[in-house]
């Protein structure tokens, strides 16, 4: 894995650098070769607080968390464990739906959503960041899986039995919905 470690209002010392290798680098016991991909590591202070995100974009997966913690490698450790459970959640997944359906492994897709920011000052709306991505085809369970695994409240996939673009999003009361075109 290379490793794209990035630090806002801190110095990225030696240390940290070794110290994010070797967490996140434990990772790669769970594949079966070595990830080739890039890992972005993006660490901030802000008012005492150290927070660290990491992504790790793969072919068929995207992993991506974020901590926050008083101390830098607590809040590293803290992110490696996150990542470590998303693996193992999407292994889980796997499996089952391999023995469920018979099928081999559903691909994930790798993608980012959108997100777009509203201020409210009167009556302008200014959009301040802009994402794009190639839209998948899946079904909302798979949709489902990639929102969660991305911690996001909604994703936007195209449905692989009708074609068209829908959106899965968190309910408040824990469940999800699924927003269709007529």
């Amino acid at each position: 894995m290379n490793y794209n470690i990035r630090g806002e209002n801190v110095e990225v010392t030696d240390a940290i650098k070794a110290y994010v290798e070797k967490k996140v680098g434990k990772l790669e016991r769970y594949f079966e070769s070595s990830p080739t991909s890039d890992v972005k590591v993006n660490l901030s202070v802000y008012n005492e607080e150290q927070k660290i995100e990491v992504t790790i974009p793969m072919t068929n997966l995207l992993l991506r968390a974020e901590e926050k913690h008083e101390d830098l490698y607590a809040a590293i450790d803290l992110v490696v464990d996150k990542l470590e459970r998303q693996i193992r959640k999407h292994k889980t997944k796997i499996n089952r739906r391999t023995r469920q359906k018979g099928n081999a492994k559903y691909m994930f897709a790798e993608l980012e959503t959108n997100s777009v920011e509203q201020e409210d000052d009167g009556d302008s709306i200014e959009i301040v960041r802009t994402k794009r991505f190639n839209l998948k085809p899946m079904d909302s369970e798979e949709a489902i899986l990639q929102m969660d695994m991305l911690g996001h409240d909604f994703f936007v996939f195209t449905n692989a039995d009708t074609g068209d673009t829908s959106v899965v999003y968190r309910r408040h009361d824990g469940k999800y919905g699924l927003i269709e075109p007529n």
